[in-house]
């Protein structure tokens, strides 16, 4: 069965599907991503990385380009031209020395000595910030497209699936688990709370093959007396996170994924997806990841209303 993700603000969620954490806009902060700027070239995509360190490569040697015009007839076999200059610039920046071209004047060999320190701070810092953002440990972890509730050992559990999409694996693993819905306090007021989801097991010494996270809803879940109809009204979000070590590299990894009340499904079981080969090894079924199918008796799942949680609460 193939189930339509529904239309859903951008916004509304704390986590996209794809693990990333959407901007906010920041009204009157005084703080300017500028003031960070290591920390803004490790984060910009790639495509943003590599053309600001062309502009400042242009910028600089356009810049000495222009010192060295200034300083006359100071280069040899030049005729004077901005891009004789330019030319002269790269390659005393770079270090090529082709030999058509060099300084005849103190004025053009004092500039030299001043490019080529330059030159040398910016290979340096620029193999550098390449370096980090090479190295920075990602994750590739697989999620489900949903979430289900159905019975697990006679008990309404959440489940959901992860699975590491990586041949190597993922020591120590452990998995957070958070409902964030909107609250109205006793005193009026709109909060955005969050509400831990404890799991039958929360962490693995060893992640190779695939996951299946459990939250049983008893009484003392915050998802216990909860209807898809409530969840959506409290515009609900369920936050996942991943962490582990990854045995390749020896640092820790990261993942993040999110489910919101539409992606949350009532009465169904996730697909199996464990198999075994012919030579007897086992396998995973990664065409099954995100089937679910049908219990054959969706069982009564919201044990009590909310009225009834909330008499239940008071007499604690």
């Amino acid at each position: 069965m193939v189930f339509k993700q529904q239309p859903r603000r951008p916004s509304s969620r704390l986590v996209v599907r794809d693990g990333e954490v959407p901007d906010v806009v920041r009204l009157g902060d005084p703080h300017s991503q500028w003031r960070d700027l290591y920390h803004l070239l490790l984060t910009i995509p790639w495509t943003g990385f590599i053309g600001l360190l062309s502009l400042i490569y242009l910028l600089i040697n356009a810049l000495f380009a222009i010192a060295y015009l200034a300083g006359g007839d100071c280069i040899a076999n030049s005729d004077g031209s901005f891009m004789q200059a330019f030319f002269f610039s790269v390659q005393t920046m770079a270090s090529i020395g082709y030999g058509s071209m060099h300084p005849v004047t103190t004025y053009a060999n004092l500039l030299v000595v001043v490019e080529a320190f330059v030159g040398l701070l910016f290979i340096a810092m620029a193999t550098g910030l390449i370096f980090t953002r090479f190295a920075l440990p990602t994750a590739r972890i697989l999620f489900s497209h949903y979430a289900v509730i159905s019975l697990h050992n006679g008990v309404p559990t959440l489940m959901f699936r992860t699975a590491n999409k990586r041949r190597n694996r993922i020591l120590e693993a452990q998995l957070w688990v958070t409902l964030v819905r909107d609250e109205i306090t006793l005193e009026g007021e709109h909060l955005r709370r969050f509400h831990d989801l404890h799991l039958i097991r929360s962490h693995t010494p060893l992640f190779a093959l695939t996951w299946t996270a459990m939250h049983p809803i008893d009484p003392s879940s915050p998802l216990y007396g909860e209807t898809p109809e409530s969840l959506a009204a409290a515009n609900a979000e369920i936050v996942v996170a991943l962490t582990g070590l990854d045995e390749t590299v020896s640092q820790t990894i990261h993942a993040r994924h999110s489910f919101v009340s539409e992606e949350i499904l009532w009465g169904y079981r996730l697909a199996d997806i464990l198999l075994w080969t012919d030579d007897g090894r086992r396998a995973i079924d990664y065409t099954s990841f995100d089937r679910v199918v049908p219990v054959s008796s969706p069982p009564e799942l919201s044990r009590l209303s909310n009225s009834d949680r909330a008499r239940d609460s008071s007499a604690l």
